[in-house]
Protein backbone atom coordinates (compact mmCIF):
# COMPACT_ATOMS: atom_id res chain seq x y z
CA UNK A 1 0.00 0.00 0.00
CA UNK A 2 1.16 3.29 -0.68
CA UNK A 3 1.44 6.12 1.85
CA UNK A 4 -0.25 9.32 1.28
CA UNK A 5 -2.18 12.04 2.11
CA UNK A 6 -5.92 11.39 0.53
CA UNK A 7 -8.74 13.81 -0.56
CA UNK A 8 -11.85 13.53 -0.03
CA UNK A 9 -15.03 15.67 -1.13
CA UNK A 10 -18.58 15.16 -1.62
CA UNK A 11 -20.67 14.47 -4.47
CA UNK A 12 -21.92 18.45 -5.29
CA UNK A 13 -17.88 19.33 -6.41
CA UNK A 14 -19.20 17.88 -9.71
CA UNK A 15 -15.38 16.83 -10.45
CA UNK A 16 -14.94 14.82 -14.17
CA UNK A 17 -15.09 11.14 -13.55
CA UNK A 18 -11.62 11.35 -14.77
CA UNK A 19 -10.40 13.68 -12.64
CA UNK A 20 -11.31 11.97 -9.87
CA UNK A 21 -9.87 9.26 -10.78
CA UNK A 22 -6.85 10.42 -11.90
CA UNK A 23 -6.19 12.24 -8.56
CA UNK A 24 -7.72 9.29 -6.20
CA UNK A 25 -10.10 11.82 -4.97
CA UNK A 26 -12.97 9.97 -3.17
CA UNK A 27 -16.30 11.31 -3.47
CA UNK A 28 -19.24 11.01 -0.39
CA UNK A 29 -22.86 11.03 -2.22
CA UNK A 30 -25.36 13.38 -0.61
CA UNK A 31 -29.06 12.13 -1.06
CA UNK A 32 -32.36 13.72 -3.73
CA UNK A 33 -35.70 11.88 -1.96
CA UNK A 34 -37.38 12.23 -5.37
CA UNK A 35 -41.45 10.38 -5.10
CA UNK A 36 -40.59 8.97 -1.49
CA UNK A 37 -37.25 6.97 -2.66
CA UNK A 38 -33.85 8.31 -1.44
CA UNK A 39 -31.26 8.31 -3.79
CA UNK A 40 -27.86 8.86 -4.59
CA UNK A 41 -26.80 11.68 -6.42
CA UNK A 42 -24.39 10.84 -9.32
CA UNK A 43 -25.08 7.25 -9.42
CA UNK A 44 -28.69 6.57 -8.40
CA UNK A 45 -30.75 9.48 -10.45
CA UNK A 46 -29.78 11.15 -13.73
CA UNK A 47 -30.47 14.93 -13.95
CA UNK A 48 -33.18 14.33 -16.89
CA UNK A 49 -35.15 12.34 -14.22
CA UNK A 50 -35.09 15.75 -11.91
CA UNK A 51 -35.78 18.13 -14.72
CA UNK A 52 -38.96 16.41 -15.59
CA UNK A 53 -39.66 15.64 -11.94
CA UNK A 54 -39.37 19.30 -11.10
CA UNK A 55 -41.13 20.27 -14.73
CA UNK A 56 -43.98 18.39 -13.47
CA UNK A 57 -43.66 19.95 -9.87
CA UNK A 58 -43.29 16.55 -8.21
CA UNK A 59 -42.07 16.75 -4.48
CA UNK A 60 -38.06 16.75 -4.15
CA UNK A 61 -35.62 17.19 -1.75
CA UNK A 62 -32.06 16.96 -0.38
CA UNK A 63 -30.53 15.55 2.47
CA UNK A 64 -26.91 14.97 3.51
CA UNK A 65 -24.90 12.28 4.14
CA UNK A 66 -24.99 10.21 7.04
CA UNK A 67 -21.82 10.42 9.66
CA UNK A 68 -21.74 6.49 9.17
CA UNK A 69 -21.41 6.99 5.83
CA UNK A 70 -18.35 9.25 6.05
CA UNK A 71 -16.98 7.06 8.98
CA UNK A 72 -17.13 3.95 6.44
CA UNK A 73 -15.36 6.11 3.95
CA UNK A 74 -12.78 7.43 5.85
CA UNK A 75 -11.95 3.43 6.64
CA UNK A 76 -12.04 2.87 3.69
CA UNK A 77 -9.45 5.39 2.94
CA UNK A 78 -7.66 4.66 5.48
CA UNK A 79 -7.24 1.15 4.66
CA UNK A 80 -5.68 2.09 0.93
CA UNK A 81 -2.80 3.40 2.87
CA UNK A 82 -3.29 7.00 3.93
CA UNK A 83 -1.71 8.64 6.15
CA UNK A 84 -4.43 11.62 6.80
CA UNK A 85 -7.19 12.52 5.43
CA UNK A 86 -8.16 15.89 4.20
CA UNK A 87 -12.24 16.08 3.53
CA UNK A 88 -13.29 19.11 1.58
CA UNK A 89 -16.55 19.73 1.08
CA UNK A 90 -19.78 22.24 0.29
CA UNK A 91 -20.66 25.64 2.26
CA UNK A 92 -21.92 24.36 5.75
CA UNK A 93 -24.80 27.42 5.10
CA UNK A 94 -26.51 25.38 2.42
CA UNK A 95 -26.01 21.75 3.76
CA UNK A 96 -25.03 19.85 7.02
CA UNK A 97 -22.56 17.24 5.07
CA UNK A 98 -20.04 19.84 6.58
CA UNK A 99 -21.05 18.53 10.01
CA UNK A 100 -21.78 15.08 9.22
CA UNK A 101 -17.85 15.08 8.19
CA UNK A 102 -16.87 16.72 11.13
CA UNK A 103 -18.45 14.09 13.57
CA UNK A 104 -16.89 11.48 12.16
CA UNK A 105 -13.66 12.56 11.81
CA UNK A 106 -13.81 12.02 15.42
CA UNK A 107 -13.89 8.22 14.97
CA UNK A 108 -11.06 7.83 11.89
CA UNK A 109 -8.39 5.57 12.44
CA UNK A 110 -6.52 8.46 10.87
CA UNK A 111 -6.03 12.23 11.73
CA UNK A 112 -9.41 14.25 9.26
CA UNK A 113 -8.95 17.65 8.50
CA UNK A 114 -12.71 18.45 7.50
CA UNK A 115 -12.72 21.80 5.61
CA UNK A 116 -16.36 24.03 4.62
CA UNK A 117 -14.63 25.70 1.47
CA UNK A 118 -18.19 28.23 1.12
CA UNK A 119 -18.37 26.68 -2.33
CA UNK A 120 -20.47 24.41 -4.15
CA UNK A 121 -20.14 22.79 -7.78
CA UNK A 122 -16.95 23.09 -9.65
CA UNK A 123 -15.91 26.13 -7.41
CA UNK A 124 -15.49 23.23 -4.60
CA UNK A 125 -13.98 20.61 -7.30
CA UNK A 126 -11.62 23.00 -8.11
CA UNK A 127 -10.70 23.14 -4.29
CA UNK A 128 -10.46 19.51 -4.01
CA UNK A 129 -8.43 19.49 -7.03
CA UNK A 130 -5.47 21.90 -6.03
CA UNK A 131 -5.57 20.15 -2.61
CA UNK A 132 -5.13 16.75 -4.26
CA UNK A 133 -2.15 18.34 -6.22
CA UNK A 134 -0.28 19.49 -3.40
CA UNK A 135 -0.71 16.05 -1.53
CA UNK A 136 0.49 14.63 -4.90
CA UNK A 137 3.71 16.41 -4.69
CA UNK A 138 4.59 15.41 -1.22
CA UNK A 139 2.47 17.76 0.88
CA UNK A 140 1.28 17.27 4.17
CA UNK A 141 -1.80 17.51 5.44
CA UNK A 142 -1.53 21.76 6.79
CA UNK A 143 -0.31 22.28 3.16
CA UNK A 144 -3.04 20.42 1.46
CA UNK A 145 -5.84 22.39 3.61
CA UNK A 146 -4.12 25.95 3.09
CA UNK A 147 -3.66 25.53 -0.75
CA UNK A 148 -7.48 24.19 -1.17
CA UNK A 149 -8.52 27.23 1.32
CA UNK A 150 -6.46 29.60 -0.91
CA UNK A 151 -8.09 28.47 -3.81
CA UNK A 152 -11.43 28.78 -2.26
CA UNK A 153 -10.81 32.63 -1.17
CA UNK A 154 -9.40 33.39 -5.00
CA UNK A 155 -12.49 31.49 -6.37
CA UNK A 156 -15.97 33.21 -7.58
CA UNK A 157 -18.97 31.65 -8.78
CA UNK A 158 -22.21 33.29 -10.11
CA UNK A 159 -25.27 32.04 -11.54
CA UNK A 160 -28.49 32.68 -13.60
CA UNK A 161 -32.04 30.85 -12.90
CA UNK A 162 -35.30 31.21 -14.45
CA UNK A 163 -36.86 31.87 -11.36
CA UNK A 164 -36.57 31.80 -7.80
CA UNK A 165 -39.09 29.67 -6.70
CA UNK A 166 -36.94 26.72 -6.50
CA UNK A 167 -34.38 28.18 -4.05
CA UNK A 168 -37.40 29.84 -1.63
CA UNK A 169 -39.13 25.95 -1.50
CA UNK A 170 -35.61 24.81 -0.33
CA UNK A 171 -34.79 27.50 1.94
CA UNK A 172 -31.61 28.49 -0.03
CA UNK A 173 -32.78 31.92 -0.13
CA UNK A 174 -35.30 34.24 1.87
CA UNK A 175 -38.69 34.51 1.26
CA UNK A 176 -38.19 38.56 0.51
CA UNK A 177 -35.88 38.25 -2.33
CA UNK A 178 -37.69 35.75 -3.96
CA UNK A 179 -41.27 37.22 -3.98
CA UNK A 180 -39.39 40.57 -4.84
CA UNK A 181 -38.03 38.91 -8.24
CA UNK A 182 -41.43 37.38 -8.53
CA UNK A 183 -43.14 40.22 -8.17
CA UNK A 184 -40.79 42.60 -10.58
CA UNK A 185 -40.67 39.64 -13.28
CA UNK A 186 -37.65 40.15 -13.30
CA UNK A 187 -34.38 37.78 -14.12
CA UNK A 188 -32.36 37.12 -11.27
CA UNK A 189 -28.40 36.76 -10.91
CA UNK A 190 -26.95 35.39 -7.66
CA UNK A 191 -23.94 34.92 -6.22
CA UNK A 192 -22.04 32.99 -3.45
CA UNK A 193 -20.91 35.07 -0.64
CA UNK A 194 -19.65 33.87 2.44
CA UNK A 195 -21.10 30.61 1.76
CA UNK A 196 -24.69 31.93 1.13
CA UNK A 197 -26.76 32.42 -2.09
CA UNK A 198 -26.89 35.89 -2.59
CA UNK A 199 -29.31 38.23 -4.65
CA UNK A 200 -26.47 39.83 -7.07
CA UNK A 201 -28.32 42.06 -9.83
CA UNK A 202 -31.74 42.17 -11.10
CA UNK A 203 -31.99 42.36 -14.89
CA UNK A 204 -35.54 42.52 -17.41
CA UNK A 205 -34.66 39.26 -19.79
CA UNK A 206 -33.27 36.24 -19.64
CA UNK A 207 -31.42 37.20 -22.67
CA UNK A 208 -29.67 40.32 -20.76
CA UNK A 209 -29.51 38.30 -17.88
CA UNK A 210 -27.23 35.82 -19.64
CA UNK A 211 -25.23 39.03 -21.69
CA UNK A 212 -24.87 40.30 -17.88
CA UNK A 213 -23.38 37.21 -16.65
CA UNK A 214 -20.66 37.07 -19.48
CA UNK A 215 -19.55 40.43 -18.35
CA UNK A 216 -19.25 40.22 -15.04
CA UNK A 217 -17.22 37.12 -15.86
CA UNK A 218 -15.02 38.43 -17.98
CA UNK A 219 -14.20 41.41 -15.57
CA UNK A 220 -13.64 39.61 -12.45
CA UNK A 221 -11.38 36.93 -14.87
CA UNK A 222 -9.22 39.62 -15.93
CA UNK A 223 -6.37 38.61 -17.44
CA UNK A 224 -4.57 36.07 -14.87
CA UNK A 225 -4.34 32.34 -15.24
CA UNK A 226 -7.74 31.22 -14.53
CA UNK A 227 -9.66 28.09 -14.69
CA UNK A 228 -13.18 28.37 -16.02
CA UNK A 229 -16.18 26.15 -15.23
CA UNK A 230 -19.61 26.68 -17.37
CA UNK A 231 -22.84 24.62 -15.34
CA UNK A 232 -26.21 23.77 -16.45
CA UNK A 233 -29.77 22.24 -15.63
CA UNK A 234 -31.54 21.29 -18.77
CA UNK A 235 -29.66 24.67 -20.64
CA UNK A 236 -27.21 22.54 -23.09
CA UNK A 237 -27.11 24.34 -25.75
CA UNK A 238 -26.87 27.87 -23.10
CA UNK A 239 -24.40 26.59 -21.56
CA UNK A 240 -21.92 25.31 -24.89
CA UNK A 241 -22.70 29.04 -26.26
CA UNK A 242 -22.05 30.78 -23.04
CA UNK A 243 -18.59 28.95 -23.02
CA UNK A 244 -17.54 29.63 -26.27
CA UNK A 245 -17.89 33.57 -25.73
CA UNK A 246 -15.86 33.42 -22.65
CA UNK A 247 -13.06 31.42 -24.77
CA UNK A 248 -12.78 34.69 -26.36
CA UNK A 249 -13.01 37.15 -24.04
CA UNK A 250 -11.11 35.35 -21.54
CA UNK A 251 -7.02 36.20 -21.74
CA UNK A 252 -5.58 34.09 -19.15
CA UNK A 253 -7.87 31.16 -19.51
CA UNK A 254 -6.46 27.97 -18.60
CA UNK A 255 -8.62 24.70 -18.33
CA UNK A 256 -12.59 25.66 -19.58
CA UNK A 257 -15.20 22.86 -18.01
CA UNK A 258 -18.87 22.65 -19.35
CA UNK A 259 -21.23 20.28 -17.47
CA UNK A 260 -24.73 19.56 -16.13
CA UNK A 261 -25.14 20.26 -12.57
CA UNK A 262 -25.89 16.84 -10.41
CA UNK A 263 -29.26 16.72 -9.14
CA UNK A 264 -28.81 17.72 -5.68
CA UNK A 265 -27.77 21.57 -7.12
CA UNK A 266 -30.61 20.94 -9.45
CA UNK A 267 -33.16 20.30 -6.93
CA UNK A 268 -32.83 23.95 -5.74
CA UNK A 269 -32.34 25.84 -9.56
CA UNK A 270 -34.38 24.26 -11.66
CA UNK A 271 -34.27 23.84 -15.23
CA UNK A 272 -32.45 26.63 -17.15
CA UNK A 273 -29.67 27.16 -14.31
CA UNK A 274 -27.04 28.77 -16.02
CA UNK A 275 -23.85 29.07 -13.54
CA UNK A 276 -19.95 30.00 -13.92
CA UNK A 277 -16.91 29.53 -11.45
CA UNK A 278 -13.93 31.61 -12.14
CA UNK A 279 -10.82 30.39 -10.45
CA UNK A 280 -7.40 31.47 -10.61
CA UNK A 281 -4.57 29.51 -10.24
Amino acid sequence: MSRHVAIVTDSTAYLPPRTRERHGITTVPLTVVLGGQALDEGTEISTRSLAQALQKRRPVTTSRPSPQLFAETYREVAASGATGIVSLHLSGELSGTYDAAVCAAREAPVPVRVVDTGMVAMALGFCALTAAETAESGGTMDEAVTAAEKRAAGTAAYFYVDTLDYLRRGGRIGTAQALLGSALAVKPLLQLEGGRIELLEKVRTATRAIARLEEIVAERAGSAPVDVAVHHLAAADRASALAERLRGRVPGLADLHVSEVGAVIGAHTGPGLLGVVVSPR
